[in-house]
Protein backbone atom coordinates (compact mmCIF):
# COMPACT_ATOMS: atom_id res chain seq x y z
CA UNK A 1 0.00 0.00 0.00
CA UNK A 2 3.15 2.51 0.58
CA UNK A 3 4.21 1.69 -2.53
CA UNK A 4 0.84 2.89 -4.53
CA UNK A 5 0.49 6.10 -1.94
CA UNK A 6 4.26 7.41 -3.26
CA UNK A 7 4.13 6.48 -6.51
CA UNK A 8 0.55 8.44 -6.49
CA UNK A 9 2.30 11.26 -5.28
CA UNK A 10 5.39 11.13 -7.31
CA UNK A 11 3.30 10.74 -10.44
CA UNK A 12 1.08 13.85 -9.81
CA UNK A 13 2.05 15.69 -7.27
CA UNK A 14 0.45 16.78 -3.97
CA UNK A 15 -3.09 17.83 -4.11
CA UNK A 16 -3.98 20.56 -1.50
CA UNK A 17 -7.49 21.79 -0.86
CA UNK A 18 -8.06 25.76 -0.73
CA UNK A 19 -11.64 26.80 -0.31
CA UNK A 20 -12.81 24.11 -1.97
CA UNK A 21 -10.13 24.63 -4.63
CA UNK A 22 -8.38 21.73 -5.93
CA UNK A 23 -4.48 22.38 -6.51
CA UNK A 24 -1.99 20.21 -7.61
CA UNK A 25 1.64 20.91 -6.61
CA UNK A 26 4.90 19.62 -7.76
CA UNK A 27 6.29 16.76 -6.21
CA UNK A 28 8.83 18.55 -4.23
CA UNK A 29 6.28 20.17 -1.73
CA UNK A 30 5.67 17.60 0.92
CA UNK A 31 3.08 17.39 3.76
CA UNK A 32 4.48 17.99 6.94
CA UNK A 33 2.10 19.23 9.36
CA UNK A 34 -0.99 16.56 8.94
CA UNK A 35 -4.64 18.16 8.96
CA UNK A 36 -5.75 20.95 9.88
CA UNK A 37 -9.68 22.00 9.81
CA UNK A 38 -9.48 19.65 6.49
CA UNK A 39 -7.02 21.42 4.87
CA UNK A 40 -3.62 19.82 3.88
CA UNK A 41 -0.46 22.49 5.01
CA UNK A 42 1.95 22.00 2.92
CA UNK A 43 5.78 22.95 3.02
CA UNK A 44 8.23 23.67 0.53
CA UNK A 45 11.44 21.19 0.79
CA UNK A 46 14.58 22.59 0.29
CA UNK A 47 16.53 22.84 -3.01
CA UNK A 48 19.04 21.54 -1.74
CA UNK A 49 18.37 19.19 1.45
CA UNK A 50 20.15 21.40 3.71
CA UNK A 51 18.14 19.55 6.73
CA UNK A 52 20.15 16.45 6.22
CA UNK A 53 23.36 18.57 7.19
CA UNK A 54 21.96 20.06 10.42
CA UNK A 55 23.92 19.77 13.29
CA UNK A 56 23.33 17.59 16.06
CA UNK A 57 21.59 20.05 18.28
CA UNK A 58 19.47 21.37 15.11
CA UNK A 59 21.08 24.72 15.11
CA UNK A 60 22.25 26.55 11.93
CA UNK A 61 23.56 24.20 9.11
CA UNK A 62 27.11 24.21 7.65
CA UNK A 63 28.41 25.23 11.02
CA UNK A 64 31.18 23.50 12.83
CA UNK A 65 32.38 23.49 16.03
CA UNK A 66 35.99 23.87 16.37
CA UNK A 67 36.91 21.80 19.80
CA UNK A 68 37.05 18.43 19.79
CA UNK A 69 34.11 17.02 21.78
CA UNK A 70 35.55 14.86 25.19
CA UNK A 71 34.85 10.92 24.65
CA UNK A 72 34.22 11.50 28.44
CA UNK A 73 32.01 15.13 29.22
CA UNK A 74 32.24 13.62 33.19
CA UNK A 75 35.85 14.12 33.46
CA UNK A 76 37.73 15.65 35.98
CA UNK A 77 40.15 17.97 34.79
CA UNK A 78 42.67 19.60 37.58
CA UNK A 79 43.56 22.25 38.69
CA UNK A 80 46.62 22.32 37.24
CA UNK A 81 45.69 21.43 33.79
CA UNK A 82 44.00 24.25 33.97
CA UNK A 83 46.12 26.70 34.90
CA UNK A 84 49.37 25.38 33.65
CA UNK A 85 49.35 27.51 30.07
CA UNK A 86 48.95 30.86 31.95
CA UNK A 87 51.44 30.06 34.82
CA UNK A 88 54.26 28.70 32.48
CA UNK A 89 53.15 30.58 29.15
CA UNK A 90 56.30 29.38 27.23
CA UNK A 91 57.41 26.47 26.26
CA UNK A 92 61.19 25.39 24.56
CA UNK A 93 60.59 23.05 21.22
CA UNK A 94 64.11 21.49 20.31
CA UNK A 95 64.39 19.38 16.89
CA UNK A 96 67.35 17.92 16.26
CA UNK A 97 68.10 15.91 12.88
CA UNK A 98 71.28 14.24 11.24
CA UNK A 99 71.69 17.49 9.42
CA UNK A 100 70.34 20.32 11.23
CA UNK A 101 69.66 21.81 15.04
CA UNK A 102 66.50 23.99 15.38
CA UNK A 103 64.55 25.50 18.47
CA UNK A 104 62.11 27.58 19.21
CA UNK A 105 59.79 29.04 22.22
CA UNK A 106 56.37 28.91 21.85
CA UNK A 107 53.52 31.11 24.00
CA UNK A 108 50.95 27.90 25.34
CA UNK A 109 48.18 30.16 25.27
CA UNK A 110 48.11 32.07 21.49
CA UNK A 111 50.40 28.93 19.54
CA UNK A 112 52.98 31.95 18.46
CA UNK A 113 56.70 31.78 18.26
CA UNK A 114 58.19 34.39 20.52
CA UNK A 115 61.86 33.24 19.77
CA UNK A 116 63.89 31.27 17.28
CA UNK A 117 67.47 29.72 15.85
CA UNK A 118 68.30 27.31 14.33
CA UNK A 119 71.39 26.12 12.22
CA UNK A 120 69.89 26.72 8.97
CA UNK A 121 69.87 30.17 9.09
CA UNK A 122 72.39 32.31 7.46
CA UNK A 123 73.98 34.14 10.40
CA UNK A 124 74.45 30.85 11.97
CA UNK A 125 75.06 28.85 9.00
CA UNK A 126 78.75 30.60 8.08
CA UNK A 127 80.10 30.29 11.39
CA UNK A 128 79.71 26.87 12.12
CA UNK A 129 81.78 23.78 11.25
CA UNK A 130 79.35 21.22 11.43
CA UNK A 131 75.41 22.32 11.67
CA UNK A 132 74.37 19.04 13.93
CA UNK A 133 76.88 18.73 16.50
CA UNK A 134 77.22 19.61 20.38
CA UNK A 135 78.98 23.21 19.67
CA UNK A 136 76.23 24.05 17.38
CA UNK A 137 73.81 22.81 19.81
CA UNK A 138 75.24 25.40 22.15
CA UNK A 139 75.22 28.29 19.32
CA UNK A 140 72.05 27.30 18.75
CA UNK A 141 70.82 27.53 22.59
CA UNK A 142 73.33 31.37 23.14
CA UNK A 143 71.45 32.96 20.36
CA UNK A 144 67.84 31.61 20.67
CA UNK A 145 68.45 32.68 24.62
CA UNK A 146 69.51 36.69 23.17
CA UNK A 147 66.27 36.56 20.72
CA UNK A 148 63.86 35.71 23.92
CA UNK A 149 65.73 38.27 26.10
CA UNK A 150 64.67 40.65 23.51
CA UNK A 151 61.22 39.49 23.18
CA UNK A 152 61.36 39.96 27.59
CA UNK A 153 60.77 36.59 28.25
CA UNK A 154 63.02 35.03 31.09
CA UNK A 155 61.26 31.46 31.97
CA UNK A 156 59.91 28.38 29.62
CA UNK A 157 59.39 24.82 30.41
CA UNK A 158 60.59 22.11 28.10
CA UNK A 159 58.90 18.64 28.66
CA UNK A 160 60.82 16.12 26.65
CA UNK A 161 59.13 13.88 23.13
CA UNK A 162 57.97 10.59 24.21
CA UNK A 163 60.50 9.42 21.92
CA UNK A 164 63.55 11.75 23.36
CA UNK A 165 65.81 11.20 25.80
CA UNK A 166 67.41 14.36 27.74
CA UNK A 167 70.92 13.72 27.09
CA UNK A 168 73.10 14.24 24.69
CA UNK A 169 72.33 17.49 22.30
CA UNK A 170 68.76 18.35 23.82
CA UNK A 171 70.27 18.99 26.91
CA UNK A 172 73.13 20.95 25.81
CA UNK A 173 70.55 23.39 24.00
CA UNK A 174 68.53 23.72 26.95
CA UNK A 175 72.26 24.17 29.31
CA UNK A 176 72.99 26.58 27.43
CA UNK A 177 69.52 28.14 27.13
CA UNK A 178 70.23 28.11 30.97
CA UNK A 179 73.99 29.38 30.98
CA UNK A 180 72.69 32.49 29.04
CA UNK A 181 69.89 33.74 31.36
CA UNK A 182 66.82 31.89 30.82
CA UNK A 183 65.16 30.08 33.21
CA UNK A 184 64.22 26.39 32.21
CA UNK A 185 62.34 23.86 33.97
CA UNK A 186 62.38 20.52 32.80
CA UNK A 187 59.77 17.79 33.21
CA UNK A 188 60.88 14.26 33.48
CA UNK A 189 57.66 11.59 33.38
Amino acid sequence: MLKQVLAKVLNKGVVAANGGERIIRPCFYIPTSGLHQGQVHCAPRSFFGVEDFLDDDNSRPYTYQKGKKSKNPTKHISFKQRTGAYMEPFTLDVFISKRFVQASLTHRVTSKQVAVAGTNSKDIKAALKSRSDIPACLAVGRILSDRAREADVYTASYTPRERDKFEGKIRAVVQSLIDNGIDVKVYLD
